[in-house]
């Protein structure tokens, strides 16, 4: 189950990321744009932390 979750919390986050960015490029926020690319980070991180945990069959 916990592969799931991670997974979908990921791609939440980078979707939500990259839409800050676009916002903070259109917008000339660069704050909004490191904000984003931050989340689009973390995003690609619990994703991974997903995968890893599905190869390891929820152990972690």
């Amino acid at each position: 189950m916990g592969e799931f979750v991670d997974k979908v919390k990921g791609a939440t986050n980078e979707a939500i990321g990259k839409a800050k960015v676009a916002v903070g490029k259109n917008t000339e926020h660069p704050e909004m744009v490191a904000k984003g690319l931050a989340q689009e980070a973390k995003g690609k991180a619990q994703s991974k932390i997903g995968t890893i945990k599905g190869k390891l069959g929820d152990r972690l």
